[in-house]
């Protein structure tokens, strides 16, 4: 299938929230991509009955005090949604369940989500919700931390030799376009050691080049679709992780590398090594999305 321009990211895009700061800084990305896309902004809070319903120890009112505090989570959230972005179309809405699956199975263009939440350990970088929703989604999934960074116009995206990098490609050049922002194509390529070959040795001036060449290659038709995206190539010779985390990006966008029934089910080690390390926003694009490329 083949999507044409402006359909990758208009539709719907779904905050997922609960209170925490996270949380807050997801819906304020979510509203402000929302206005870029022209998309209608849904602010999602999924009720956990299950910390509570020990029948030893019963909670009176329990049903009650739920329903109002979801209320305030919703309530805030809204608020913070429409002053960040006063024309977008706002709506909220509480579900119950399990919270990784109700946000995983919505219907979305986008998802975003905090990168822990208030239930999460001290100092954990990434909660479970999180992981699980990044890696199961249909959707574009992108984890927002609390911390504020200054805005560096420029988009990154991990590029490499396989077709699984395409839907991030797509996803990544529509949003630099509506951004007006750089897109800074990272690719990263590490020579092989020969424990027992030592002697074995490469011309890297020629492997830079056939790398170059591979970047070239698979953005092509990418680059003709957006003629209006200015590109940056960053080929390094680094892992993968450290050249998307190390860059001073407003976005890094990965794909997912699942791959199969079962791989399906996981995140790629440098989607999930990126998630864990950087510091920027992170988008993470599942290869349904955008099937078939430019």
């Amino acid at each position: 299938m083949r999507l044409d321009e402006g359909d990758i990211m208009t539709g719907l895009i779904i905050a997922g929230v609960d209170g925490s700061a996270p949380s807050d800084a997801a819906v304020e990305w979510a509203a402000d991509d929302a206005l870029r896309a022209g998309a209608e902004l849904r602010i999602v809070h999924v009720v956990d009955r299950r910390p509570y319903d020990i029948t030893r120890f019963p909670v009176s009112d329990q049903e009650d005090h739920l329903r109002k505090a979801a209320g305030k989570v919703l309530e805030a959230a809204e608020a913070i949604a429409r002053v960040r972005q006063p024309t977008v179309e706002v709506s909220t809405r509480s579900i119950e369940g399990v919270p990784s699956a109700v946000l995983r199975e919505q219907e979305a263009s986008e998802l975003v989500i905090g990168n822990r939440g208030v239930g999460g350990f001290v100092g954990a970088l990434l909660g479970s919700v999180t992981m699980e929703v990044a890696a199961q989604a249909g959707c574009p999934v992108v984890v927002v931390r609390a911390e504020q960074r200054e805005k560096r116009g420029e988009i990154g995206v991990g590029v490499d030799d396989s077709d699984t990098c395409e839907p991030a490609l797509g996803y990544a050049f529509e949003q630099a376009r509506q951004r007006g922002a750089t897109l800074r194509l990272i690719h990263a390529w590490q020579v092989p050691v020969h424990a027992f070959a030592p002697e074995v040795s490469y011309d890297l001036g020629e492997v830079r080049a056939a790398q170059r060449e591979v970047v070239r290659k698979r953005i092509a038709a990418w680059r003709a679709r957006y003629p209006e995206v200015n590109l940056a190539e960053d080929v390094q010779n680094a892992h993968p992780v450290d050249a998307l985390t190390s860059t001073t990006c407003d976005l890094i966008v990965v794909g997912s590398h699942g791959r199969g029934a079962l791989g399906s089910l996981f995140l790629g080690s440098v989607s999930r090594g990126v998630l864990h390390h950087a510091r920027c926003p992170v988008a993470v694009v599942r290869s349904q999305e955008f099937v078939g490329g430019p």
